[in-house]
């Protein structure tokens, strides 16, 4: 990829002639919805001689341990969807602003805004005092424009950040991948060492930590693709406490890779859930361990040997 979005703070924005098209949001787990919107804004900056630019949040109260997606995976999420630059509000900053000051300072002048695209359901301004009907006033008032995207509807429901986080909960990675237009919902992180129990039975796995700030998907195993480098491999992941190893303090993405034994202990890897396998299980020995293992290893290659004739 030869392009790709650059991350900009409110100091660092560049100041641009023409403006932008900005497309406003926290747009956590980057849903179908979410890219509805953004792509809207993308083709309307290709068509207008405009920047395109998704504005997002750090430092929000919902980040202690339900955030979908980090600063960085968004940054790779919007990257793939042609999107020019990201700008990173610290909620902090920004949370005592009044509405319309919001709209005044950092709309107008500070982003530069020559359109604007939200969500109905659109709140900003302190005390989420202000919507998106405001907004599309304060457009015509003030002369920038202003598109509202209408929610989406999948089964009968409104496409939301919540509503992932519900299925991460229940397991449910196929249908979270649904209404994140293809898309899996992924641990990130360099391997770290463990325990090692697992080269020491014959399937070594590579450890990464989950971030405090992210959500904790519902703990057990799941059909796994992994990339390291340019490589795109598949396996079987465990997510949880492992209680048969050492029950541990903290959660921990632990992954078996197939056909796979090399030494990559600090490389960095993305692991994407395609697929819930079963809860996780305490063990009564090394030797049911094994035999687990055994048979996640054999559901999960037919899992990804249909997934491969799908392709």
């Amino acid at each position: 990829m030869d392009r790709f979005t650059k991350r900009h703070t409110l100091e660092d924005l560049p100041f641009l002639p023409h403006g932008r098209a900005v497309a406003l949001g926290l747009f956590d787990g980057v849903h179908a919805g979410h890219i509805l919107v953004i792509r809207d804004m993308v083709r309307y900056a290709a068509a207008h001689n405009l920047v395109s630019c998704v504005q997002t949040f750090i430092n929000i109260p919902k980040s202690d341990g339900s955030q979908l997606t980090t600063v960085e995976e968004k940054l790779e999420i919007l990257t793939s969807l042609g999107v020019d630059e990201m700008l990173v509000l610290d909620y902090n900053t920004v949370k005592d602003v009044e509405a319309e000051d919001f709209i005044t300072d950092h709309i107008m002048v500070r982003m530069g805004a020559d359109t604007v695209f939200c969500g109905e359901d659109f709140r900003f301004g302190r005390g989420a005092a202000g919507d998106a009907a405001i907004l599309a006033s304060s457009g015509a008032k003030y002369g920038f424009g202003v598109i509202i995207c209408k929610e989406l509807i999948m089964n009968g429901r409104i496409v939301s950040s919540t509503w992932l986080r519900e299925l991460l909960k229940q397991g449910e990675a196929d249908m979270y991948s649904n209404l994140t237009d293809g898309r899996y919902f992924s641990y990130s992180g360099k391997v770290v060492h463990g325990k090692e129990l697992g080269r020491q039975l014959g399937f070594p796995t590579a450890n990464i930590l989950i971030p405090e700030e992210k959500i904790v998907v519902k703990r057990g195993v799941y059909v796994s693709r992994i990339t390291l480098g340019r490589q795109i491999l598949y396996g079987v992941t465990n997510v949880g406490l492992r209680p048969t190893v050492e029950d541990a303090d903290a959660d921990i993405c632990e992954t078996y890779i197939f056909d796979f034994d090399e030494d990559i202990y600090g490389a960095r890897i993305k692991v994407e859930l395609i697929s819930f396998i079963r809860p996780e299980t305490r063990f009564g020995s090394s030797g049911e361990l094994m035999a687990g293992v055994n048979a996640d290893k054999l559901k999960a290659r037919e899992v990804i040997s249909r997934l491969m004739c799908d392709l």
